[in-house]
């Protein structure tokens, strides 16, 4: 490996352990650079960060050992969901590699948004690249690009990068106002990741139980769209019961 240049992040700080000049490697015989011990700690650090900006301020101590989420894994009709969860992360690579995703489904307040960000916020963690949003936020945010002037592929930008990241995940899915134009936006973005086998996160309310959710979500935003997700997550996960919220 050659040299590292100085433009590199980790001089802005001296080297904690006082071995390397700051870069974050040690330059040996023949240019030939290894990593400084002190560079794991600090990619850690940076990695926390990036998680902490990404992650919503109410998400962020999210944890599979703190409740909510170790109490729904007591729970005798969640605790398979979140295990379902715990063992996408524990094989996330393998499950990227694959485009495998998941899918939440259920009524409002019952965990789906918070075992979402778990995953995600453990994706991260893993040096993972991950998009969130918010299903009413994503549309907002198409829109914004066909008014951004000064760019005039401002929504190619933004569709390639939210297409090609590790890990999309979507919140709420459904909950916008139908139109044709949402169902085309929505489509455009689930198809390009089931075509590229890129996996998906998303969460949809319901009421009843999965078919009817499935129903009902097919006539927000469409057969073709809802059967893409199938294909990239199977199954949904099931997470009915009483809103949380309220307890």
């Amino acid at each position: 490996m050659p040299a590292i240049a100085r433009s590199e992040p980790f001089r802005e700080a001296a080297c904690p352990l006082g071995v390397c000049d700051g870069s974050g490697w040690i330059l040996g015989p023949e240019d030939v650079a290894r990593a400084c011990e002190c560079r794991s700690e600090r990619l850690n650090k940076g990695r926390s960060r990036g998680v902490a900006s990404a992650i919503p301020a109410r998400y962020r101590g999210v944890s599979f050992d703190r409740p909510p989420v170790s109490d729904m894994a007591r729970d005798m009709t969640t605790r398979h969901v979140v295990q379902a969860s715990r063992d996408y992360v524990e094989n996330l690579d393998a499950n990227l590699a694959a485009g495998r995703g998941l899918w939440f489904m259920g009524g409002t307040g019952t965990g789906k948004t918070t075992l979402g960000m778990l995953i995600a916020s453990e994706a991260l963690k893993q040096g993972k690249t991950v998009g969130i949003y918010f299903t009413p936020k994503l549309l907002t945010r198409i829109r914004q690009t066909y008014q951004e002037a000064e760019n005039e592929d401002a929504y190619g930008q933004f569709f390639q990068r939210v297409t090609s990241v590790d890990l999309l995940y979507i919140d709420d899915l459904g909950s916008e106002r139908h139109t044709d134009w949402v169902v085309e936006q929505l489509y455009a973005v689930i198809n390009e990741r089931y075509e590229n086998q890129r996996p998906m996160l998303v969460t949809s309310n319901a009421e009843g139980d999965v078919d009817k959710g499935q129903q009902q979500l097919e006539d927000q935003i469409g057969r073709r769209t809802v059967s893409r997700l199938i294909e990239i997550c199977e199954t949904p996960l099931p997470l009915f019961g009483a809103d949380h919220r309220y307890h």
